[in-house]
């Protein structure tokens, strides 16, 4: 069993109490356990260095990622303030970023990807049509936030035609893409389109989309 597995269950526990106190506006402890779910991720990462295999530029720039997200989690925990909320924006989008670079470098660009890109391409365009009406003066930024996203998207479903990966790692760091693509799309909503009452289950899927993608840093075998 790998080592960063070990991490999944102290990481649900912490993350089904921060989604709790979110419901239920308790600042504390959202102040102290959603620091402490990222850094559980980040441990998951760090976890990799100890297998037979380590593949130094997949889990320092996972690394990068979550050093970014980090960031951004801690700027949006203070989103009702526009300045916070653009930094962790810009935090986030580095992220994703690092994510797409990190990608690229390893799996390339391949076939798989002209698949994809339409498919992503489409459904961000509806996802823009859908907030436009919301965005105001933020539509630049969510313009360019929206591409680099499906980006990275693009690039981590590419990883299944790259022989750098295993079967095993394109199907986590495929689905944690899209997890966290979700969870943005959770958060986006409640911002520019419809605020509803359960949007921080997007926390879930946030999670368990950085997750997977930080578990997939030790499942190298060459």
């Amino acid at each position: 069993m790998k080592t960063a597995l070990y991490v999944l269950p102290v990481l649900a526990i912490t993350v089904f109490f921060l989604i709790r106190a979110e419901f239920r506006k308790t600042q504390r402890q959202i102040y102290v356990l959603k620091p402490l779910a990222t850094l559980l991720v980040i441990a998951a990462a760090l976890l990799s260095f100890g297998e037979a295999r380590v593949n130094l530029t997949y889990t320092l720039g996972a690394l990068v990622g979550l050093a970014l997200s980090f960031g951004g989690d801690i700027a949006l925990m203070f989103q009702t303030n526009r300045k916070a909320f653009m930094i962790g924006l810009v935090l986030f989008l580095l992220a994703h970023v690092a994510y797409a670079v990190t990608f690229t470098r390893l799996g390339g660009l391949q076939a798989i990807v002209w698949l994809a890109a339409p498919v992503l391409a489409a459904l961000g365009l509806g996802i823009y049509r859908l907030f436009r009406g919301g965005l105001g003066a933020m539509k630049g930024p969510v313009i360019v936030y929206i591409v680099v996203i499906s980006v990275m998207v693009n690039q981590a479903v590419a990883t299944f035609n790259s022989r750098a990966f295993g079967t095993s790692q394109a199907w986590m760091i495929a689905i944690g893409a899209v997890l966290f693509y979700i969870s943005d799309v959770i958060l986006a909503a409640n911002r520019f389109w419809k605020p509803f009452q359960y949007n921080r289950i997007s926390l879930a899927f946030y999670y368990a989309g950085q997750f997977l993608i930080a578990l997939a840093a030790s499942y190298f075998v060459k």
